[in-house]
């Protein structure tokens, strides 16, 4: 038996598993799909669980059940690419004849002093439920400041106001304005809606260290109740050992087939791959599809025909009843935007499930 191994139960990972499942499977392949979690997470929906709208159990969605399918349980070490081992924690190797990393990223702290050991963060799920007991148990008129004004900053704070409205909330950002990676207009439309909210937005703060109950700046010092980062991310550490060449953002280089060129017998997919396009989880699926796609070609000794990955748009909420987005090269902003990313969640974790 081959043994085809997936590591990371996220967006990719189970879209290569759901896609491979639905091909003709040689019958000497087996598939093994690895995570510490025992069912998926929404992670784009962990905003609303760190603010308190949504429940733990609300973002789970099972793993697919097949007989072709073995998932193990457990945390992951390393990956020892010579000899083709999974290094587990507390548990024997797994030996694979084809890999796919598929672990997401976690936070960036930029080297600034104390960020990490004083902010909360919602990079995974464990991470996420502390933020939320951190979050939640803020004493009435406490002081929030969630660092990074980008899509995550944007939606828990928004997320926070509508859950915590006794809270003062601010949104502190390096840069001249909120969403810098969207139209200035949409960016506009964020702003206004903050400032009817009462969420406060700090543009042009450098930020020198965190303490307990402090963030230093260039300017003057800001007291945190509880200080969110959602200021960069970074592929997770087991990736970031893998001695293979890398992007400037630590991404693994890949071939036009998503393989580390030097071991093409190991993919990577989602966040820890250098890519053309910004990390979500809808690159993730994308590119999974086709990973699967690759695979199956191959295994039938055919070359694989691969189309270029085609993004829907990025959609983002303001809480339960607003919303902006880009569909393409249209600017969508209010209610409708909100509904189509419901709906479009709705979609996801009932495809999956």
């Amino acid at each position: 038996m081959r043994n085809f191994v997936i590591l990371g139960g996220g967006y990719g990972g189970v879209t290569i598993a759901n896609t491979l499942l639905k091909g003709q499977l040689p019958s000497d392949i087996r598939i093994t799909m690895i995570d510490r979690l025992p069912y998926q997470t929404m992670k784009t929906e962990y905003y609303a669980l760190a603010a308190g709208t949504a429940s733990d159990v609300e973002l789970r969605v099972p793993y697919p059940v097949h007989p072709n399918l073995s998932i193990k349980y457990g945390e992951v070490m390393s990956v020892d690419l010579e000899n083709k081992q999974i290094i587990m924690t507390n548990d024997d190797p797994v030996s694979y004849d084809q890999l796919v990393i598929a672990l997401g990223c976690t936070d960036r702290f930029h080297g600034i002093p104390g960020a990490e050991e004083f902010a909360c963060t919602i990079q995974s799920m464990k991470a996420v439920r502390q933020t939320y007991r951190e979050l939640n148990d803020i004493r009435p008129y406490g002081n929030v400041n969630i660092v990074g004004g980008g899509l995550s900053g944007v939606e828990i704070a928004a997320e926070l106001r509508e859950s915590r409205p006794d809270l003062n909330i601010s949104l502190i950002d390096r840069g001249s304005r909120v969403l810098s990676a969207f139209p200035p207009k949409m960016s506009g439309y964020v702003e206004k809606w903050f400032h009817e909210h009462e969420v406060q937005t700090l543009s042009h703060i450098t930020i020198t260290s965190l303490e307990q109950g402090v963030i230093h700046t260039l300017g003057d010092d800001i007291i945190s109740d509880a200080t969110v980062w959602t200021a960069g991310i970074q592929p997770v550490e087991l990736v970031q050992k893998l001695n293979v060449p890398k992007d400037v953002q630590g991404r693994v280089l890949l071939n036009s087939y998503y393989q580390i060129p030097e071991y093409t017998e190991v993919f990577v997919c989602g966040d820890c791959a250098s890519l053309p396009f910004a990390p979500s989880g809808q690159a993730a699926e994308g590119q999974g599809e086709q990973i699967a796609h690759i695979a199956l070609a191959q295994w039938r000794g055919e070359t694989p025909k691969l189309s270029p990955i085609k993004l829907k748009g990025t959609l983002g909420s303001l809480g339960k009843k607003a919303g902006f987005g880009m569909m393409g090269k249209r600017q969508v902003m209010g209610r409708v935007p909100r509904m189509l990313k419901s709906g479009v969640l709705w979609m996801s974790k009932h495809h999956f499930g």
